[in-house]
């Protein structure tokens, strides 16, 4: 029993990331703590009026970011170890049991986030922003965990109903940020350039097995839909008060409104078919090998009539049905449906000092959907600053038993180069413990003087630029007092 459920937690529970939905080397090695600290186009999804803080600092363009990783929320080298055995006691089964309930059942997640290199831009108090987010998310329910870990005697009716969803999208955002005497807003305004959705529509889906005495039955009916094309609009608005004797506080609401409207008219279809190497695996959309046309939605129904120990060799006890359907208006045009960008609200604080950086950040999603979680967050990172072209990060995040990270990260900065790299244990807080990891570089590049106000360039005697200068002084005072 015990080796059947492990062999199902294993294949069934990793979730697999690449580079999540607005994330950089940086703030990965600070896990998260980024609504005050976050710099230039940095800033953009986590607090839009941080823009103001670089109104006197050069320009900022991205070139290049990767973001690699990979998590679970079971499998680690501990839990191997301790659940390692033939059999398991009841002990043993609440408590796997209950690490599968926090997480909402059985999921499989992919999130592609891909900054489009040199379409990142900021200057001032003004930012332009281009991101490529592709999510595919799938999600067995916990009724059916319940029922092969304690069979039918728990509940007498279990919720089956499945959920996935597959999104693509290109979001543009354009930040501004109004500065001032003490505090400061910034707003993202975004457009939302929807290439393609699948997904389960849950107002027209549901599914449950009724436990009795008698027997077990229960049925279940999903549609499927699919959008092709879509546009929709959102909105970030932030507030970061002015820094006061080291000490910085913000606030911001991400995708305050956000949402995408699919299988309206635009050019994406003739653009999906034309780079089908970008999207494989995702477009064109498949079910049991048959490919999905544009103007189909899949309807597929199931029924389970009185299963008992006596009945288990017919045939008729289980049925199911798939079948492609037309979804289209009256007009043969294809149904015009709308999906939510998550919202997110964030508050945090810093320290400055001067060899370092303290950050906090309370973060709350208001659904479980996509990157977002309806539950705290709690995030601290430290970063220390001694070496000013060599920073060295530390961060811990916390959000319940079943979600902790710790992380760490450096960079290099010197003349036009900003170079990060951050790591985090996913799910744990060492390599025994962690459930997956979290890895994150980037360049970025700005003016030959740095990340500087005009000021710091004037009065920084370092480098080749301070040995010029000391050179030039020292060649003034020669000059004079030969005279």
């Amino acid at each position: 029993m015990k080796k059947i459920i492990y062999i199902i937690v294993i294949f069934s529970f990793f979730q697999i990331i690449n580079g999540q939905t607005k994330r950089d080397p940086r703030v990965v090695g600070l896990s998260g703590a980024y609504t005050t600290i976050a710099e230039g186009i940095f800033c953009v999804g986590y607090n839009p009026a941080l823009i103001t803080r670089a109104h006197d600092k050069p320009f900022m363009l991205q070139v290049y970011q990767s973001d690699r990783g990979f998590l679970g929320n079971f499998f680690s080298i501990e839990n191997v170890a301790q659940f390692s055995g033939d059999t398991l006691n009841n002990k043993e089964k609440d408590q796997l049991f209950d690490n599968f309930e926090d997480g909402g059942g059985v999921s499989f997640f992919q999130d592609r986030h891909l900054p489009i290199p040199f379409l990142n831009y900021s200057k001032g108090n003004i930012a332009l922003t281009s991101n490529f987010v592709m999510v595919n998310n799938f999600k067995i329910p916990i009724g059916l965990l319940e029922l092969v870990f304690y069979g039918n005697g728990g509940k007498p009716d279990l919720d089956m109903t499945l959920n996935l969803e597959i999104l693509g999208v290109n979001e543009f955002g354009y930040t501004f940020g109004i500065p001032f005497e003490s505090i400061s807003f910034g707003v993202t305004l975004k457009y939302l350039q929807g290439l393609f959705y699948m997904g389960i529509d849950p107002d027209s889906s549901s599914a449950n097995i009724i436990t009795s005495d008698i027997g077990l039955y229960g049925g279940g009916k999903y549609l499927i839909r699919q959008g092709i094309g879509g546009k929709g609009f959102g909105l970030d608005l932030g507030i970061v008060t002015r820094e006061i004797n080291g000490w910085t506080f913000g606030a911001s609401m991400i995708n305050v409104f956000g949402t995408i409207e699919w299988n309206k008219p635009s050019g994406m279809k003739d653009f999906l078919e034309s780079y089908p190497e970008i999207f494989g695996g995702f477009y064109p959309f498949k079910w049991g090998g048959r490919t999905v046309q544009d103007d189909e939605a899949i309807l597929y129904t199931y029924n389970i009539d009185t299963l008992r120990a006596d009945n288990l060799n017919q045939d008729s006890l289980f049925t199911n049905k798939t079948e492609f359907i037309k979804d289209t208006l009256a007009n043969g045009n294809p149904k015009i449906f709308e999906t939510r960008y998550p919202a997110l609200f964030r508050f945090g604080f810093s320290r400055k000092m001067p060899t370092y950086v303290i950050a906090s950040d309370l973060v709350a999603g208001f659904q479980d959907k996509y990157y977002a979680r309806a539950k705290w967050r709690w995030s601290v990172g430290l970063e220390w600053t001694k070496m000013e072209s060599f920073p060295l990060r530390v961060g811990y995040s916390w959000s319940g038993a079943d979600l902790k990270e710790l992380s760490m990260g450096f960079g290099y900065r010197k003349g036009p180069i900003i170079w990060d790299f951050g790591f985090a244990f996913r799910n744990g807080t060492w390599l025994h413990t962690m459930k997956g990891f979290n890895l994150s570089t980037g360049i970025t590049l700005t003016s030959l003087g740095g990340w500087k106000t005009s000021s710091d360039k004037d009065s920084d005697n370092k480098g080749l630029k301070g040995l010029i200068k000391k050179l030039i002084k020292n060649r003034v005072k020669k000059a004079i007092d030969s005279k």
